[in-house]
């Protein structure tokens, strides 16, 4: 009978706790790890990434779109050191992920060893819930079980670091004697809903409400019914957190869409208009956008005490399940004939459609409007369909234009806000949900720093796919175009072209240089016949737009200060002057910027 290895029986026991994908990178530090996962046929898939880092964050999108738990494996050293960003993405959003990583031999630590690096320490911060490093066969055991309970139980990440000679160790059971631990498996998330009593003070404050706004986030994700009834029962408008955007369907007529600086104008003005806010599951964490402080009664419910009440200061703190709480709630709510707010909503949000499509269609002088690269995707995305959005200005894009129907999927990386984090993700929505539409939106940067590459991983695996449907967007401007706006508007500063500027690459190309399929468009009119082809075409497709980078992402209010520095930067000699002017002039901003004309 052969020898089960210490790594056989990790694999074995990831396959018990329900894993069946894992991403990463190879490398000698982890070679025990990956004999097993050979010698375990397929009971857990291997997905190759190009970067550990990319991998990472396909674990941390795995969690996001299955609820599971995601896992991402890299070697010693250099390997793990390049999990970290993924990592802290899947923490910052609260998602259950576990990191293998590899590690040098026991007798080895603390000499200086080639690749030897204090994991645990590295780990401490990431995945401070549960970082350990067996020694012995007999403590991996219970390391594995709790890695993976805690990671489910708290939303968080946890870490093992696996010496490579332990790896290959023949694995035994922990004694039966004192100064061992003998662990299980299983996890059963519990129904958490507040006492009765919390729930009286929480309905009296939204019952004697007369305008209240509902802002909801990725806490909300599993509670799209709840959130409808409450807010039918206090005629409530609903916005939206980043995060939270598919919490709520869009074509209801008082969701108001985002909030925040890449949020919307009637979010802004329910928020600055209302005198009560129910915020459930969300960490929002930009305080200027909620109501002024004293200006409203508020009620907060989320899963993690640690959330509540750090960025409005709540009259309620309710900890439980957004869902089960909302349903708790509702019979203790009265039935609001609250129609003119509803109206003053629902006419705020019609008023603010039309905005969009004015300046979507708003030309450019020559470039596509970035703006109408997501308006026209919009009304074509399938019912089934999953959206990535990477961080920069596509994000604006994608916040206020992308119209989300019941039934579909979408995120970004929120509390991280990292570059990079729309591919990765993407591809691992594809693994997840393979007969589904994929679609990522990506900026250039993005493109250049890491994503590029992951269109390899796409044509190694596109072929094993249910559905050949995924899609790349590229939003190619020639600009880290994010911060050149902010360097602009928050700094004053006129835009920076040393840093600024990117290299023009034909995206197109490379995806038909590696096996996909590449469609270039440098016209607005013929963005929604890219889209069209793109979503019938029988293999991946990366669709490069040639957009221009001087359409301001403007934010649902522009405030004197931004006035200013946007002025400032102007007459400082940005290098786009001219073309910012226009572009800022047809978008709306002519009458803040003093002294200057369309």
């Amino acid at each position: 009978m052969a020898t089960t290895t210490v790594s056989d029986f990790i694999i074995d026991r990831l396959h018990e706790w329900g894993v069946r994908r894992v991403f990463g990178y190879p490398g000698d530090g982890i070679n025990g790890v990956f004999g097993a996962l050979q010698r375990a046929k397929g009971k857990i898939e291997f997905v190759q990434a190009r970067h550990e880092e990319m991998a990472a964050f396909m674990a941390s999108a795995h969690a996001r779109f299955t609820g599971e738990l995601g896992v991402c494996i890299a070697t010693s050293g250099p390997g793990a050191a390049h999990l970290l960003t993924g990592l802290y993405d899947a923490r910052l959003d609260h998602m259950p992920v576990l990191a293998i990583a590899g590690q040098q031999a026991r007798a080895a630590l603390g000499a200086h060893y080639q690749q030897e690096l204090d994991l645990v320490s590295m780990f401490k911060d990431v995945a401070g819930a549960y970082v350990q490093q067996p020694s012995v066969p007999g403590q991996v055991r219970h390391v594995v079980d709790r890695a993976v309970r805690i990671a489910l139980s708290r939303c968080t990440v946890t870490a093992m670091v696996l010496p490579n000679d332990l790896q290959e160790l023949e694995y035994e059971a922990p004694a039966r004697k004192h100064g061992t631990a003998h662990s299980g498996v299983g996890y059963a998330a519990p129904e958490v809903v507040p006492r009765k009593a919390d729930l009286a003070r929480a309905a009296d404050v939204l019952n004697a409400g007369n305008r209240v706004a509902i802002l909801v986030g990725a806490g909300a994700m599993h509670a799209t019914d709840e959130v409808i009834a409450v807010a039918q029962r206090l005629h409530a408008g609903v916005a939206k957190a980043l995060l939270g955007k598919a919490a709520v369907p869009d074509d209801i007529p008082w969701v108001t869409g985002s909030i925040g600086l890449l949020g919307t104008k009637p979010t802004d003005e329910m928020m600055n208009a209302c005198d009560t806010l129910l915020m459930v599951g969300s960490g929002f964490p930009y305080s200027e956008f909620l109501p002024k402080e004293g200006d409203a009664r508020a009620v907060q419910i989320d899963i993690d005490a640690g959330m509540l009440s750090v960025r409005y200061p709540m009259e309620v703190s309710l900890v439980g399940d957004s869902a089960a709480t909302l349903r708790a709630l509702l019979p203790l709510l009265e039935q609001k004939n609250a129609t003119s707010w509803r109206n003053r909503i629902v006419h705020a949000n019609e008023r603010w459609q039309r905005v969009l499509e004015e300046r979507a269609h708003a030309a450019t002088g020559g470039k596509v409007n970035p703006q109408r690269v997501v308006t026209e995707l919009s009304p074509r995305l399938p019912d089934d369909a999953i959206v990535t959005s990477d961080s920069g200005s596509c994000a604006n894009w994608y916040a206020r234009d992308l119209k989300i129907r019941r039934g579909m999927m979408c995120s970004l990386s929120g509390g991280l806000a990292s570059m990079g984090a729309a591919v990765p993700y993407a591809i691992a929505a594809k693994f997840a949900h393979p007969g589904r539409p994929v679609i990522a939106l990506v900026g250039d940067g993005a493109m250049q720093m890491n994503n590029m590459a992951e269109l390899v991983t796409v044509a190694k695996y596109w072929k094993q796919w249910d559905s050949a449907r995924w899609i790349c967007c590229v939003f190619n401007n020639e600009d880290l175009n994010q911060v050149t706006w902010e360097q602009r508007v928050m700094q004053g500063d006129p835009k920076f072209e040393a840093s600024q500027d990117i290299p023009n690459v034909p995206y197109h190309r490379f995806a038909e240089l590696i096996g996909l399929t590449g469609i270039y468009v440098d016209d607005a009119e013929k963005l929604g016949e890219a889209w069209e082809q793109a979503l019938a075409t029988v293999r991946p497709v990366v669709i490069e737009v040639k957009t221009d980078p001087e359409v301001p992402p403007l934010p649902p209010h522009v405030t004197i200060d931004q006035a200013r520095h946007f002025a400032r930067a102007l007459m400082e000699g940005d290098p786009s002057e001219g073309s910012v002017i226009s572009n800022t002039a047809r978008q709306v901003m002519a009458s803040v910027i003093p002294g200057k004309k369309s």
